[in-house]
């Protein structure tokens, strides 16, 4: 069964194994394109500028982090396209979504890595 998988980009890459994408609307600071190793960077489906600074990786504030995402996402026509691109490349290996947050728990690729498990039926 191919999996959909979070990595922090500023990891060795773990998994080389399966499609990379990018999922932050900011390039990672430091970050050289030959190291992060990856297939694709779909920074639209980021959360906007305004929502990032306002939630500032402070986890007392993700639930509602996470329902203004969602509603940005609802609206976002990118999630259409990451979801097309995740669901063919599933058919053929693992997707690795790649993000930039120390926080491995209170981040935007948690919530999309949710939405496009219960989206896909994964």
């Amino acid at each position: 069964m191919m999996a959909l998988k979070l990595e922090r980009i500023y990891t060795q890459p773990a998994d080389l194994d399966g499609y990379r994408i990018l999922v932050d609307r900011l390039w990672p600071r430091g970050m050289s394109k030959e190291k992060a190793h990856l297939d694709e960077w779909l920074k639209e489906v980021g959360p906007t500028k305004e929502l990032r600074q306002w939630f500032n990786h402070e986890p007392a504030k993700f639930p509602d982090f996470k329902a203004q995402y969602l509603a940005e996402l609802a609206a976002n026509p990118a999630f259409a396209t990451l979801e097309q691109t995740v669901a063919d490349h599933l058919k053929d290996g693992n997707v690795i979504l790649l993000y930039g947050a120390k926080d491995p728990v209170h981040n935007q690729a948690v919530i999309l890595k949710e939405k496009l498990e219960a989206g896909l039926g994964l």
